[in-house]
């Protein structure tokens, strides 16, 4: 029988907002945020700071199923000069095809997910940004979504997919051909299964608890936990940083299994959550990225051309052996890379440490040309600057702090959430700044995006105060919440021709970079 009082509204809060305004506001601003990140998506018709590598990259696995060498070389860029002219004769010729190989630093499917646009739109710049685009713009919806799930608001949902859409790094890596915003999606869209998970889980839980269960029921097939661990091995599988997500959130999921059992009244919540839960989580979280990340690789293990392809060759044409000497080259591979990654500590004029980014100390100057006409001027500046709205960061840093307030007075599980998935995505680089020296960059915040504006969200939430809060208190609440917005809106706008490559005076330029971060003129230079 069902334990007196216990029901799904008592474990899962119901919405106050119908369905159809809960996907209607989410999908105008994703809408909105796509029509910014669309529009002039070609421009500048160049190749922009790290898209000399990855659109390359893409268009090798799109054609060879492996990634080649490519002609000339940093000081010399004749593959870059020959896409721009539209000629696609970019790959270095060899006696040997496996002799071309190139050596990548990050797995496949980052490069696949470019790949997909140059197939739809071709070898140009429209056709290798169209995927950041979409995914960028894809991230808005579900941000805007996974915030109304938490907050149980479609305002608040609406207001942190404005947000994201709003912010100038998210913008920038949205236009531009590197891996990053990939990595943000995939975490995204992880995090955003597990709170689909913890409804659900909690909903089935309080519809099968019975007194005399010690530790709560059996939840059985839990199919958005184990879409939360394909999402995170999609994240592995474009940069190896998103293990530190994977583990962060395999946690998070058992601590909320237990949280949920506890609620029910089950006297051994832990041990109902390890005994129950701990085995699907197992799959969850292990085999399902397991197999997400390794089918990354189909390209490298299907053909002889990769590099490393062929390090330990099968010795007879057994079938057996041929997959064990696939698997020890394709390990053999990723050694190699993290002796790459261990060793990066080549200086770059825009590096960072990782305390300096939530201040924006130091951007990236992903394009610049300072003898650009079309601005009414003499001289003009054309730049993409690949630097957060100040704003929405530093508003981000002090709801940082109200979150942690919130959790230590509250244990609210969504500060403790938005909390472990920051210091996931940051913290980890502290060591690698102090242990290694590694060479870094601020759009390795690109992952923490999304939890930044949560944090900006839920704090607004506490602003406005609750539905049965005075009308002169929501009052003063929404006026401040939209005052906020609306200075991160005109931050956004004064930031914009720096973002998106407009023809402006070099005066122009120079004030927008100097009210835009806390940076020296040799920081934002020509590269």
């Amino acid at each position: 029988m069902r334990h007196q009082g216990l029901s799904p509204r008592r474990l899962v809060p119901p919405f106050q907002e119908g369905a159809l305004a809960g996907w209607l506001g989410p999908l105008a601003v994703a809408v909105f945020g796509g029509l910014l990140r669309f529009i002039g998506l070609g421009e500048p018709r160049a190749v922009v700071f790290d898209e000399t590598y990855y659109a390359k990259d893409a268009y090798s696995l799109l054609v060879e199923g492996v990634e080649r060498s490519m002609l000339g070389d940093a000081k010399d860029p004749i593959a870059d000069r020959r896409l721009l002219a539209g000629d696609l004769d970019i790959f270095r010729q060899c006696a040997q095809p496996e002799d071309c190989a190139s050596f990548v630093a990050h797995p496949p499917l980052g490069k696949w997910m470019i790949a997909v646009g140059e197939w739809l739109f071709g070898m140009n710049p429209f056709g290798w940004r169209f995927a950041a685009a979409l995914a960028g713009t894809l991230s808005i919806l579900i941000l805007a979504r996974v915030a109304r799930r938490m907050t149980r608001s479609t305002l608040l949902g609406c207001l942190a997919g404005l947000l994201l859409a709003l912010d100038g790094l998210h913008f920038v890596l949205s236009r531009t051909a590197l891996l990053d915003v990939f990595l943000m999606f995939w975490v995204l869209a992880g995090f955003a299964c597990l709170v689909a998970d913890r409804d659900h889980a909690r909903t089935r839980l309080a519809g099968r608890y019975a007194p005399e269960l010690l530790r709560g029921p059996r939840l059985g097939w839990r199919p958005w936990r184990i879409a939360a661990g394909v999402c995170l091995g999609a994240a592995c599988a474009v940069k190896w940083s998103g293990i530190f997500f994977l583990l962060a959130f395999a946690v998070l999921s058992l601590m909320w299994d237990a949280g949920a059992r506890r609620a029910t009244g089950a006297r051994e919540p832990y041990r109902g959550a390890f005994a129950y839960d701990a085995p699907s989580a197992l799959g969850a979280f292990a085999l399902a990225p397991a197999l997400t990340y390794v089918a990354s690789w189909t390209g490298w293990f299907a053909t002889s051309r990769g590099w490393g392809r062929n390090w330990d060759q099968a010795t007879s044409g057994n079938p057996v052996f041929f997959v064990v000497d696939s698997a020890r080259s394709w390990l053999h591979y990723h050694m190699e890379v993290l002796g790459f990654h261990s060793n990066l500590q080549t200086p770059h004029p825009y590096m960072s440490e990782p305390w300096t980014w939530p201040l924006l100390l130091r951007p990236v100057a992903f394009y610049y040309e300072g003898d650009k006409g079309g601005c009414g001027a003499a001289e003009c500046s054309q730049a993409v600057i690949g630097v957060g709205t100040p704003a929405l960061w530093y508003g981000s840093a002090i709801a940082l702090i109200g979150l942690i307030a919130w959790y230590v007075a509250t244990r609210d599980w969504r500060a403790g959430a938005v909390l472990l998935a920051y210091a996931a995505g940051w913290l980890p680089w502290f060591y690698y700044a102090v242990a290694d020296n590694r060479t870094m960059y601020l759009f390795y915040m690109a992952p923490v995006l999304p939890f930044m504006v949560l944090a900006v969200t839920l704090m607004a939430g506490l602003v406005l105060g609750k539905r049965t809060a005075t009308p002169t208190r929501r009052a003063v609440g929404a006026a401040v919440v939209g005052a906020f917005a609306l200075i991160v809106l005109v931050n956004f706008w004064w930031l914009s021709p720096v973002l998106s490559a407009e023809a402006i005076t070099h005066a122009q330029y120079w004030a927008r970079m100097l009210l835009s971060s806390w940076v020296t003129t040799s920081t934002t230079s020509a590269t």
